[in-house]
């Protein structure tokens, strides 16, 4: 069947190299890299690091301030809906240290009242003091890397809790704040459905509202990728394990509405569900990423990974700090915005392309009608939004908008 999304002749489109202008900017995020953890696991591939001893907190939020005031040029009077504090192990920051963090971004910041803000904790750092502190400071939702509650298969990731302090550090939370999400994680060497299903289950027994869940992958430049754990199950039972999950997370009543997201109907991350709409969010904090938009281009930035030397460059004020800024051209930009918002099941309104892109729906016209005749993209002409199919052949169908 042929696409029938309406669309402005080829010939309107622009010929700048990003987008063409845009006449709003979308919705704006913060995220907060804070890179230390206790112990790095051996699947990790993000900017973390073992603290050796205590983590240096005084000169992490002295240049995090710095990095903050160096950007507000670019983020100036626009409002910020959400915040992300990730890690590494942010609950490694000390309850002052967290209430001086939060308190510097509502200094700088046109936070929304009701702003979610996320903080990730792991298990084996919990207390429950700590996390009414950090309730108290402001965050109103935790992030738990539970990852599993089989203790043969933590130590197997190398975590550093075993599954009595997850289930501890689920009760902690749940008195703290009233939004919580679990991560878990399947595929795991040795782990049979059966094993899969039970971690899901025990998650799904707190009541919990958003339960997100990784496939295990083994990442360059991890441990295991160097030295890949044996017996991992193989790519059908992988499958089975994945629609077996979502079939108990719909009877808990949690819907699917990710890749790796499930949530209670007004319980979706709202931080997370801004990247996958392509909206805007600031990345400050070593190796911290950020995409900014304005009105005549969209711009990426990275800052630099190295704890040491991103606080040495962001109190030099210079810039230095910044590894990486690049303006994403127009050829980019479509599937820049298709691999982001096809991983949603519900897709995305059609005007957010142009809304979000500057550019003519025109522009990706023929990839749109070959993802219509294969099956892959839902035809209904308001929404961008894969099928059933589709999605589960996404990389095929993103694969589609590349230049």
């Amino acid at each position: 069947m042929p696409i029938t999304i309406p669309i402005r002749p080829a010939a309107a489109a622009p010929a700048a190299r990003g987008a063409s202008g845009l006449t709003s900017l979308p919705p704006l995020s913060v995220y907060v890299h804070v890179p230390w953890c206790v112990r790095k696991c051996p699947y990790c591939d993000f900017n973390s690091h073992a603290a050796e001893g205590e983590i240096p907190e005084r000169a992490y939020l002295d240049a995090l301030r710095a990095d903050l005031e160096q950007a507000l040029p670019g983020i100036w009077g626009r409002q910020v809906i959400s915040v992300f504090i990730g890690g590494g192990t942010p609950s490694l920051l000390s309850a002052a240290g967290l209430d001086e963090l939060l308190a510097m971004l509502r200094a700088y910041l046109n936070l929304w009242p009701d702003a979610e803000i996320t903080m990730e904790a792991n298990p084996g750092t919990a207390e429950a003091g700590r996390f009414r502190d950090y309730a108290a400071s402001g965050v109103n939702r935790l992030s738990l890397g539970v990852q599993s509650f089989d203790d043969a298969q933590l130590r197997a990731l190398g975590r550093i809790h075993n599954a009595d302090q997850a289930r501890r550090a689920i009760d902690m939370a749940q008195s703290a704040v009233s939004r919580i999400n679990l991560d878990l994680m399947f595929a795991l060497p040795g782990q049979s459905p059966r094993d899969c299903e039970a971690d899901v289950r025990e998650a799904l027994s707190y009541g919990t509202e958003h339960l997100s869940l990784y496939h295990l992958t083994l990442e360059p430049n991890t441990v295991f990728a160097k030295y890949p754990p044996g017996n991992l199950p193989d790519d059908d039972t992988a499958a089975a394990m994945q629609d077996a999950v979502e079939a108990l997370a719909a009877g808990a009543g949690l819907e699917r509405y990710e890749v790796s997201a499930y949530a209670r109907p007004g319980a979706r991350c709202r931080h997370n569900l801004n990247y996958w709409e392509f909206g805007d969010y600031l990345g400050i904090g070593p190796g911290a990423h950020g995409k900014l938009s304005f009105h005549d281009r969209i711009l990426r930035e990275a800052r630099t990974r190295n704890p040491e030397r991103w606080m040495a460059a962001a109190m030099a004020r210079d810039g230095s700090h910044i590894a990486e800024t690049r303006e994403v051209g127009k050829d980019e930009l479509p599937f820049e915005f298709m691999l982001n918002v096809l991983r949603l099941k519900e897709g995305v309104p059609t005007s957010h392309f142009a809304e979000r892109t500057g550019l003519s729906l025109a522009a990706i016209a023929h990839q749109l009608e070959a993802a219509v005749r294969k099956g892959l993209l839902d035809a209904d002409p308001t929404r961008l939004k894969a099928t059933p199919h589709g999605w589960a052949f996404l990389n095929d169908l993103q694969a589609l908008f590349l230049n």
